[in-house]
């Protein structure tokens, strides 16, 4: 295995803990405690991302070679890698949590590839930190396969996320209480590597913030610009205005970001504080899910199920909601209110216009026409239409782009309907809807072909549907890695039809709606 190039700018320029060990304490005045992986008894590799490891510089003898299952499950360390935990807090459901900080994520080193990119490794699952807690720092390997395969769909699918490296194999078992109803069972344990540009979330500001530590806030702001931001260093001279500059493109990645998320179907689960990247991306991905039949008030999340407070259609205004933290957090560095409210406000502008932009590529449209009677009245009918019908929402709108404009039939849609009983009670009003849209898209004159492959390019036919991970897992914890590189390599193309494969592109089978790890998660991994 060749070696790579590191440049750990955030132990090397942040201040770190002045302690060391794996002891579970209050970090104060540092951004990160240096700690090392624990070894496990025997790495294996599981599975890796091809695409991943040539952002890295590393090919497929790199991986296959035997150091590196030692290397990524964390048994060994390269050459320039300086291991550590990020110290962070954050707001869990709306409440302030304190110190919460990498307790089972340990940050192996910057690494810059060979066109100069840098790229931070981070294992999941390896080992007790300062912030662990009460808990043991390791994964399961059914929530790292479920990451693992989802980081990288989602990249494919042209959503901004965290990637994924590999999944090694511990050897090792994990005791887990899946459900928290007192019956811990011994899972087969596992570790993923995190692929980012950075992994500084909100949380890493709120931290200093809460205690009032704001000498380590601006250091951590302004590293943040430096780093991560380069280009606001290149057209803003003055820190003042360069650190409001830097909270407006946060609010604009975090906007573009959950219209992607609206726009494929895809539920976090848990949109802490701590779990919103200041990139924009998706990260942490625990008790996600996948929009089967269209529901705004579906939460994957069983710690969720009650409030629902991070539901499918609430996801925007949570993202605005943790902004609304963040500015708080900086405002002692800033000082002053006016334009970080505006930032916010630019927030609620630029998703607005994303996710009508998205919307209208999704139903094929060259332009939009607003107002009430509109394309906004069109689309917000649609929306009410296929939650009434249980409607599959990524089925739906792939065979939207196949709809005969001239004989709009509610029957092209037949394989997207959960039940005959709902279909029924809305088949009249779809079939209006049908004749509305069919007159709306004939109206922009675009020859059929073109619209379909325009509406298929947006429009995925393959997305990571929760039973799918769920057969994966299966077939993983039974010894068949098997599953893990089919569903990923489908996931590749997650827009271009796939012959032989269409069983990937079929809706939720009936013995799946209330499977465990089907439907509802917990955040127990």
């Amino acid at each position: 295995m060749r070696e790579l190039r590191f440049d750990n700018r955030f132990v090397r320029e942040l201040p770190g803990d002045p302690e060391s060990g794996r002891h579970v304490r209050q970090v104060h005045g540092a951004c990160h405690s240096r700690v090392a992986p624990t070894p496990v008894r025997a790495p294996r590799l599981l599975a890796w991302s091809a695409e991943v490891a040539e952002l890295l510089g590393l090919d497929e003898a790199d991986v296959l070679d035997p150091r590196f299952a030692e290397v990524f499950g964390g048994n060994a360390l390269l050459p320039g890698m300086e291991p550590y935990a990020a110290c962070y807090g954050g707001h869990q459901f709306g409440n302030w949590a304190g110190q919460l900080g990498d307790g089972r994520a340990i940050t192996l080193g910057e690494s810059i590839n060979p066109q100069g990119q840098r790229w931070e490794l981070q294992l999941k699952g390896a080992g007790p930190t300062p912030y662990s807690r009460r808990a043991d720092g390791r994964a399961v390997l059914r929530s790292s396969i479920r990451e693992f395969i989802c980081s990288e769909a989602m990249h494919h699918l042209g959503v901004p996320t965290t990637r994924a490296l590999s999944l090694v194999g511990t050897g090792e078992q994990v005791v887990r209480d899946m459900f928290y109803d007192g019956h811990p069972r011994p899972e087969p344990g596992a570790v993923v590597c995190r692929v980012a540009p950075s992994f500084i979330r909100f949380g890493n500001f709120e931290i200093f913030a809460s205690r009032g530590e704001e000498a380590v806030l601006q250091q951590l702001i302004d590293f943040t610009i430096d780093r991560d931001f380069p280009e606001l260093i290149e057209a803003e001279a003055d820190p003042a205005l360069r650190r409001v500059r830097w909270f407006e493109e946060v609010c604009t990645r975090t906007a573009v970001l959950m219209a992607h998320w609206m726009r494929v179907g895809f539920v976090h689960g848990v949109m802490n504080t701590d779990n919103m990247s200041i990139l924009g991306l998706t990260i942490d991905y625990g008790p996600y899910g996948w929009i089967d039949d269209f529901d705004p008030d579906w939460t994957p999340n069983t710690t969720d199920a009650e409030g629902r407070r991070y539901r499918f259609g609430h996801q925007p205004r949570i993202a605005h909601w943790n902004l609304w933290q963040l500015a708080n957090a900086v405002y002692p560095v800033i000082q002053q209110v006016e334009p970080l409210e505006r930032a916010l406000a630019m927030y609620a502008e630029v998703h607005e216009a994303e996710n009508r932009r998205m919307m209208q590529q999704k139903l094929g449209l060259d332009t939009w026409r607003g107002g009430d009677s509109g394309d906004d009245a069109l689309a917000a009918e649609l929306q009410r239409l296929l939650q009434v019908g249980e409607v599959d929402m990524t089925i739906f709108f792939r065979a939207l782009s196949g709809l005969d404009l001239a004989q709009p039939a509610l029957a092209h849609f037949d394989a997207a309907f959960y039940d005959e009983a709902r279909r029924a009670g809305v088949a009249e009003a779809f079939d209006a809807w049908l004749a509305r849209y069919a007159a709306r898209a004939g109206q922009e004159g675009v020859p059929a072909a073109l619209r379909r492959s325009r509406m298929d390019a947006v429009n995925p036919l393959y997305v990571p549907r929760n039973y799918l991970a769920q057969q994966a897992i299966d077939r993983a914890e039974r010894g068949d890695m098997g599953g893990i590189a089919d569903l990923l390599d489908v996931l590749r193309r997650p827009y271009a039809e796939q012959p032989g494969r269409e069983v990937f592109a079929a809706r939720r089978p009936d013995w799946a709606r209330h499977k465990a790890g089907c439907s509802m998660l917990s955040c127990s991994s």
